[in-house]
């Protein structure tokens, strides 16, 4: 199931994305009051086409993993860590499909990193490896957007990571979907630039929801963000760029200068 939040250009509402999106025949069907627990369908649907996407949740907190691919480490000429080398983006850094990445005045180096996110579904802590998919409501698309000027310059991660538009999450959430091997792809200007599985994950779904949950409670929406893999690079203004998941669709955001 798809799962996507919308706006016709009234109130923001929930829906099931159905039909076929590549031949423009998908329509939402809208859902109430919320995919976090049971929902029944209002009736009314709109055409895929005729409806504005936005971020398909609105997160009371984005953790994120990083140095979770190999050959991403030694493009950064890192060493991978023991444990989850975990950092927090804000909400405030959320936008959806379509909105612009605006780069800040105050950095020259800002990149892009695509990624697989985690859609957590229900309140939950210190939960096991074992059982760890049983709190994902889905998965979506991610792009950890990072000045890394500024990254390098602070010595850690909140500013750099943390401006608004930093990070682009959508189109949807997939419900249906095995995190074990899929393709991540990022493009740019429609060049690839990154192209990976989630095979190649240092720490994979499970255990980073069970490392996570065992530092915090994680609740209903909150996105946990997988790690990039290599061919990181940066952006520039009137540039696109795009991550796309298989199994869960594409995600693309054109860059802007504030």
């Amino acid at each position: 199931m798809r799962i996507a939040r919308f706006t016709d250009g009234t109130e923001p509402a929930f829906g099931v994305v159905e039909g076929e999106v590549e031949r423009g025949e998908a329509t939402v069907a809208t859902i109430t009051p919320h995919p976090f627990g049971a929902f029944s369908f209002t009736g009314a649907r709109h055409p895929l086409g005729g409806v504005r996407l936005l971020a398909p949740v609105l997160p009371s907190k984005v953790l994120c993993v990083g140095k979770n691919y190999a050959d991403h480490v030694r493009e950064m000429g890192d060493t991978a860590p023991a444990n989850p080398l975990l950092f927090l983006k804000p909400s405030t850094s959320v936008i959806g499909p379509g909105d612009p990445i605006v780069l800040p005045p105050d950095s020259d180096h800002v990149d892009y990193e695509g990624e697989l996110a985690i859609v957590i579904g229900r309140l939950c802590r210190d939960v096991p490896v074992a059982r760890a998919l049983e709190v994902v409501l889905g998965y979506t698309c991610a792009n950890d957007v990072s000045a890394r000027d500024q990254q390098r310059a602070d010595g850690q991660w909140t500013r750099a990571k943390g401006h608004d538009t930093f990070c682009p999450v959508g189109p949807w959430i997939e419900t249906d979907l095995d995190p074990s091997d899929v393709a991540v792809r990022t493009t740019l200007d429609g060049e690839l630039r990154q192209d990976a599985r989630t095979k190649s994950l240092l720490h994979d779904v499970a255990s980073l929801i069970a490392y996570m949950s065992a530092a915090m409670t994680l609740l209903p929406g909150d996105l946990l963000l997988t790690g990039t893999p290599a061919g990181v690079g940066p952006m520039s203004p009137g540039q696109t760029v795009a991550v796309t998941l298989e199994g869960i669709g594409t995600l693309t955001n054109p860059v802007t200068s504030r």
